[in-house]
């Protein structure tokens, strides 16, 4: 059974007060409710503990909620069987492990799994292929998963989760022991895919560029979420992080670009343009 058609407010995913508690009474996320609709991209950020990826599980039917709900395109999750969640939903985790033996476009089929009964052979084969090609793996295809760098492991498992056509893609920390250049390739990348996707992702400076809707937790409640410049303001990055940020212009397209340091701004700094007004944070200044 597919999913119901998207609801009157054009969501693919929310979150309706969900909750999750460990069987012990912890609470790891307290209520959370948002959605996000289609095509968007959201940041999941917050320190270590934060329930960052409890969320991102809960958000992939990973985990049952506690109380509260979560739907995808108006149906429940948990009213999902775990094959129907697999053809909807796609999950990148931080510790993705496989057997080294596979070749890369045996380990990409392994994504086509759940449509196996409903699609052709011909559209497996080309479901396959198109996700090799999305993740530039096309001269990696013969290669054993054991021989790929952490850069080209990184995109094999993007293009396996890829290969499940999913309606929804959730990374945690996908760029997790990446060099800068395999961390901004796998981003632009997942950008252009035009499907709604979830990160987790610990380097705020890439966060404002990449996503269009940020969520930030802290002690496993939901502190905001917003657009970046708001959700990631000068004062909640110091409230949340103990970090005193910046938006800085891009030289070339003056777009803000968001810097921090573990100093608050200097008294002696003079005053700011208009730009950095906008942006400057609004805590007392050192002295020097």
């Amino acid at each position: 059974m597919n999913p119901s058609p998207r609801p009157p407010s054009g969501a693919v995913l929310e979150l309706d007060a969900a909750a999750f508690t460990t069987a012990q009474g912890v609470p790891l996320v307290q209520p959370v409710s948002l959605s996000l609709a289609a095509g968007h991209r959201m940041a999941i950020v917050g320190p270590n503990g934060a329930g960052k990826s409890t969320l991102l599980k809960l958000m992939g039917g990973l985990l049952p909620t506690s109380a509260g709900e979560i739907r995808l395109d108006g149906m429940p999750l948990h009213t999902m069987r775990p094959a129907q969640r697999a053809r909807n939903i796609a999950v990148l985790g931080q510790n993705d492990q496989t057997d080294g033996r596979l070749r890369v476009q045996d380990y990409v089929a392994l994504g086509c799994l759940p449509h196996r009964t409903s699609w052709s052979a011909e559209k497996v084969r080309t479901q396959i292929e198109q996700s090799i090609e999305q993740c530039r793996l096309n001269g990696l295809r013969h290669q054993a998963m054991s021989q790929l760098s952490g850069g080209e492991r990184q995109r094999a498992h993007l293009a396996r989760a890829l290969a499940q056509a999913p309606r929804l893609l959730l990374l945690d920390e996908p760029t997790n022991h990446l060099d800068p250049r395999a961390t901004l390739d796998l981003l632009q990348g997942v950008s252009t895919l035009g499907i709604t996707v979830v990160a987790v992702l610990h380097d705020l400076a890439l966060v404002p560029q990449w996503a269009q809707q940020v969520v930030v937790m802290q002690a496993g409640a939901m502190v905001a979420c917003a657009p970046a410049d708001q959700a990631l303001s000068p004062p909640r990055v110091h409230q949340v992080f103990g970090l005193h940020a910046f938006y800085l212009p891009h030289p070339d397209t003056a777009q803000p670009l968001l810097v921090m340091d573990t100093r608050p701004p200097s008294a002696a700094i003079p005053q700011r343009t208009s730009f950095f007004n906008r942006y400057e944070e609004r805590i007392p200044c050192a002295t020097s």
